[in-house]
C-alpha cells in the first residue's frame, strides 16, 4: 500500500498509532484499525487531511525520539498519551480518517448489529433520544450575528 505522500516510517507510525487508537477486540470480534484492509482504507482516504496528517505524524516522531512504531508498549503508550494530550487540528485530522475507515469495515458493522450497507436508498431508523440533552446548547448565548 505504498502511498507517495507518506514515507514508509510514517506509514509504519501511522498504523502503529491505528492500532492503537483501535485496538482489535477477541470480545467484539472485531479487527484493529491496523488490519490490513482497514488500513489500506486509510492510507487511501488521506485527500486532503493529508498535510495535517503528515504534520501530525512529525509531531508524534518528535515525541518518540525516532520512530513511534519501533518503541516498546509502555513507551508507546507513554507518547500515544501526550500525543494525545497535545491535541490540536493535524491530531484531529488524523483520528477523524481513522474513524471514519474503521466504521465503514463490513466486519465492525455486523459487530454493531448494522447491515454493512450505504445509508441510502433504504436509510436507518434512528430512535428518538433525550431531547433534553440539548438544553445546555440552548442555553448558551447566541454564537452569532443577526443579518437583516
Amino acid at each position: 500500500m505504498p502511498n507517495p505522500d507518506l514515507a514508509a516510517e510514517q506509514i509504519r507510525d501511522l498504523r502503529a498509532l491505528a492500532g492503537f487508537i483501535i485496538p482489535p477486540s477477541a470480545a467484539h470480534d472485531v479487527p484493529g484499525a491496523d488490519d490490513d484492509k482497514i488500513f489500506g482504507d486509510i492510507v487511501r482516504s488521506l485527500e486532503r487531511d493529508r498535510d495535517d496528517i503528515c504534520r501530525a505524524l512529525a509531531h508524534l516522531a518528535t515525541l518518540a525520539g525516532g520512530a513511534f512504531a519501533d518503541l516498546g508498549p509502555q513507551r508507546r503508550a507513554e507518547v500515544a498519551t501526550a500525543f494525545r494530550e497535545a491535541g490540536g487540528a493535524p491530531l484531529t485530522a488524523l483520528v477523524r480518517v481513522v474513524l471514519l475507515c474503521y466504521y465503514r469495515d463490513d466486519r465492525v458493522m455486523r459487530s454493531l448489529g448494522q447491515e454493512p450497507r450505504p445509508p441510502f436508498p433504504k436509510g436507518h431508523v434512528v430512535e428518538q433520544g433525550d431531547w433534553s440533552l440539548l438544553d445546555p446548547v440552548r442555553a448558551r448565548s447566541r454564537m452569532y450575528r443577526l443579518v437583516d
